[in-house]
């Protein structure tokens, strides 16, 4: 199974991502959001908690980035984060809980975070041998799949992503993360698609890990703390530069049934979903699970319990 081109690696080692048009046939398109509808109808109300899901890094934010033990244990199950604007400013006044102003498969921020495990029709388009063949050619000698959703960004009430770089979340000493990102749906300027800063995720661009998103120590909640280890991956250099300037972000226009590769340290983000059309996106990452390569025991996902670590991809 052929990994990627001399050139399309080349662009992705220079840019900090890679487009690749018609990764998905339209059969698995169709499947992936066959599934995704089954699991948004299917879902319990009555029984969730309403986490809702905010990144809690945004200066307009009000929030704190989510965080309670639904979000935390997630890592090995499929788990549903509403949008914060899909409820009413006040609670029902007879049950205390927040009131939902849309149907309840309309308010889902994204759907997480193991479907590549337990998601027959995920699980065929992750662990597959094509995907370890790009594996390869990026050079993992051991990938490992972890955090795989579905991000939804419904019509009117997507939620923004700021900008922030992978390896923050998913951190390695030294980093090594790189995700995958499938669209679902297309995803254009008018309705919330991905930005990126061409090349900031080379050393010289700035584009080192200086925070890390992690568990608070007493085990309750999330924070972001200070990176105190490697900021770039192996065999890249860090140069003292200017970071990325507003005019340096591109604005992808991207048809369903794409792969988008992306740099664990590339800066990217994703406005608001104002438009009346949905942005349905598959993404699962990619770390390094060989010798050399630690996953830091404070990252807000952790593997699952059973010993066996994250997902194989090969």
């Amino acid at each position: 199974m052929a990994g990627l081109t001399p050139s399309q690696l080349a662009s992705f080692q220079e840019n900090g991502y890679l487009i690749i048009p018609d990764y998905l046939t339209p059969e698995e398109v169709t499947s992936l959001l066959t599934e995704t509808d089954s699991l948004l109808d299917s879902f319990p109300l009555e029984s969730h908690p309403l986490t809702q899901f905010t990144t809690g890094d945004d200066e307009d934010s009000t929030q704190a980035h989510v965080g309670d033990d639904y979000f935390l244990t997630s890592g090995d199950k499929v788990r549903f984060f509403f949008e914060p604007d899909a409820f009413s400013a006040t609670p029902d006044p007879e049950t205390g809980k927040p009131t939902l102003l849309k149907p309840k498969k309309l308010s889902i921020n994204k759907i997480g975070h193991a479907l590549h495990a337990l998601s027959p029709p995920f699980e065929k388009v992750s662990l597959s041998e094509r995907n370890a063949a790009i594996a390869s050619s990026l050079g993992f000698q051991d990938p490992r799949v972890l955090q795989s959703m579905v991000i939804c960004k419904q019509p009117s009430i997507g939620g923004a992503v700021p900008a922030h770089r992978d390896s923050e979340f998913l951190y390695t000493n030294p980093p090594s993360a790189v995700g995958w990102w499938f669209a679902l749906q297309d995803a254009r300027p008018g309705n919330a698609t991905l930005g990126f800063w061409k090349g900031s995720h080379r050393g010289k661009k700035g584009g080192a890990i200086k925070r890390r998103f992690v568990r608070k120590e007493n085990g309750h909640g999330t924070e972001f703390i200070e990176n105190d280890g490697p900021g770039l991956p192996r065999g890249m250099e860090e140069e003292e530069t200017e970071g990325p300037t507003e005019e340096e972000l591109e604005i992808l226009d991207i048809t369903a049934g794409s792969l988008v590769l992306i740099h664990g340290n590339v800066l990217h983000k994703s406005e608001k979903n104002t438009s009346p059309r949905s942005r349905y996106a598959y993404t699962f990452h990619v770390i390094e699970g060989g010798e050399g390569w630690d996953y830091d025991a404070r990252n807000w996902l952790q593997p699952p319990e059973n010993g066996e670590g994250f997902s194989k991809l090969k």
